[in-house]
């Protein structure tokens, strides 16, 4: 997904075309997430759910051969050199991170390898912003954030996908734990999340047109947060129709808008050369923060579940710890 963003962005330089891009590009991101639990419901309820895996080695094999049907060559731009030590370092920091995020469930905070795995983590970031500094072809260049507003929207984004994630995460675990729905019905319980997201996604582009690209990353947002609140209110007795559907929908018209805008802010003003490492980067933090909010937004779910009265596996137990996630990730942006 990165490259194919960076490749987007390098595509279409600026104006109301790469906004029409980016719009597409989010409406078709959104939809993907849900169209893959819809699929793997499909797919677990017909052969099980090895299937789901066989689906994406399909789907790999699918994309390589389109993207050497499809996407241009590179215009004969020298290939730069792999930052080796960058790469490795930033990538055992970010397994320390999740780990260590991820342990803290049972282990506790106080636990050696907990405290370890966050000072390891945080020493192997310090070292990569050294090792980036002194890389002629640094995997992240730090002239990078001196352009533009590249700092703010990668930060912004970072938790906009903590809450993506998270979602994707929660709401099917909810619908089929607590709600009691099937696989397949909790696949096509997503089809209007998806809808919404393709429709924020593409109504952003032209919205900001008209009102300015801050007040619609504030409407989307607020859409956001909205939809999240409320769906943090329902308990182990509520049904999809009541108190899923409708908070779903805002949600996705709110992430939509704030993708596509928040994309757009990651990369506004930055040199040409830089315009699809930017694109590239900005995509990249929002799966780093998903996959860190959802370490962490998981293992307060479990402690709160394993609090909760009566048995643990309970629904009532289950509802108690979603909820416990869904408040922090409605105020995160």
């Amino acid at each position: 997904a990165p490259a194919a963003l960076a490749l987007t962005i390098g595509l279409f330089p600026p104006g109301p075309g790469r906004s029409r891009a980016l719009g597409v590009w989010g409406a078709v991101s959104g939809a993907g997430g849900a169209a893959g639990v819809l699929l793997g419901g499909i797919l677990t309820e017909a052969w099980g759910w090895p299937w789901v895996f066989h689906a994406v080695a399909v789907g790999t094999a699918l994309v390589l051969a389109a993207v050497a049907v499809l996407v241009p060559r590179g215009g004969g731009r020298a290939a730069g050199r792999l930052d080796l030590p960058g790469t490795v370092t930033v990538t055992l920091a970010l397994t320390g991170l999740v780990w260590a995020l991820t342990r803290a469930r049972e282990a506790g905070w106080t636990d050696p390898g907990v405290v370890g795995g966050l000072l390891g983590a945080l020493v192997l970031f310090a070292a990569f912003a050294v090792i980036e500094r002194s890389r002629p072809d640094a995997l992240v260049p730090p002239r990078l954030f001196a352009a533009g507003r590249v700092t703010s929207g990668n930060l912004l984004m970072a938790l906009l996908g903590s809450v993506w994630i998270a979602l994707f995460f929660f709401l099917p675990l909810h619908m089929q734990q607590v709600l009691g729905m099937s696989a397949l019905a909790t696949g096509v319980g997503q089809l209007p999340l998806a809808v919404a997201n393709m429709l924020g996604a593409l109504t952003a582009p032209r919205l900001a047109r008209r009102t300015g690209a801050t007040a619609t990353l504030t409407a989307g947002l607020l859409l956001e947060g909205a939809g999240l609140l409320w769906l943090s209110r329902i308990d182990a007795g509520g049904s999809y129709a009541a108190d899923v559907l409708g908070p779903t929908v805002l949600i996705g018209l709110g992430l939509g808008l704030a993708f596509v805008q928040l994309t757009a802010l990651a990369v506004d003003g930055v040199p040409g050369r830089d315009a699809g490492l930017a694109g590239g980067l900005v995509n990249t933090t929002r799966q780093i923060g998903g996959v860190v909010g959802l370490a962490v937004l998981a293992t307060l779910a479990g402690s709160v579940t394993a609090r909760a009265p009566g048995l643990a596996s309970g629904p009532e137990a289950l509802t108690a710890g979603y909820r416990a996630a869904r408040p922090r990730t409605a105020s995160s942006p």
